[in-house]
């Protein structure tokens, strides 16, 4: 399996999925031309996507897929209540509802509910014969009930959106911050470091940090958080990176 961070950020976000036999977009927050060239530099096609997962339906993760459908023609994978804010796909032919747990061939597609202002926000754990990414960004908080599930994955791309202190002290009108801050909100550098102690294990290859904020992060600020409470904590993991909002992430093979 091979995993790349196409964008990441509230500008647009996609995740390209790599197996043996297909090839997965991970939400298309992006418009096509950029996921043409990004894809391009990786040496994929983007008519040669055979799904798209799609996170939660807000614009930064669905805004390309109406043109999508109609050009790729994709199968694209939802739970029944995300159609709620998608009727593109009340006429489309090629939707694969998920509500728990999905396999195609030798796929697994894993859901776990996340807490955002969205209907029916997911992250997902994709495995692929004994390897496993986990996506979970655009949540306010991560029930410890899935911890287990969770647990010991090769690749964790997880949500590092904002420094506490630059969002209560940044431009941000009050709404806005207490929006964020809520458990329907983001992930602080803080809660993204502590979740990410309890999950990672043996076999966690990477970590990517995504969804930084522009106005209330810096990539810099995200790795420092978690390196920092890594140490206090006795875990000894450096393989950290950050995702881009208009750059790929490099490829990872796991």
């Amino acid at each position: 399996m091979e995993v790349t961070v196409l964008a990441s950020g509230s500008k647009g976000n996609s995740t390209l999925i790599k197996t043996k036999n297909k090839l997965i977009l991970v939400d298309a927050g992006m418009n096509m031309k950029y996921l043409e060239t990004k894809l391009r530099e990786i040496e994929v096609l983007l008519k040669d996507i055979d799904y798209i997962i799609i996170t939660h339906t807000h614009s930064d993760h669905i805004s390309s897929l109406p043109v999508l459908i109609k050009t790729i023609h994709p199968t694209v994978i939802v739970t029944k209540k995300m159609l709620k804010d998608l009727s593109i796909l009340n006429e489309y032919d090629q939707v694969l509802f998920l509500e728990n747990d999905l396999e195609i061939d030798n796929l697994k597609i894993e859901s776990i509910p996340t807490s955002h202002d969205a209907i029916d926000s997911r992250g997902y754990i994709i495995s692929e014969d004994n390897t496993s990414v986990v996506i979970i960004t655009d949540t306010g908080y991560l029930n410890k009930k899935y911890f287990d599930k969770l647990y010991n994955k090769d690749l964790y791309i997880f949500e590092s959106n904002h420094d506490i202190e630059m969002l209560l002290h940044g431009r941000y009108p009050k709404w806005l911050k207490q929006r964020v801050l809520s458990d329907v909100g983001h992930l602080s550098n803080q809660s993204a470091s502590y979740y990410l102690s309890k999950l990672i294990g043996p076999n966690t290859k990477k970590i990517i940090l995504a969804h930084l904020s522009e106005e209330n992060n810096t990539p810099d600020m995200a790795l420092d958080s978690i390196k920092e409470y890594f140490s206090q904590e006795n875990i000894e993991f450096t393989n950290i990176v950050i995702a881009n909002q208009f750059e790929i992430t490099e490829r990872t093979k796991i």
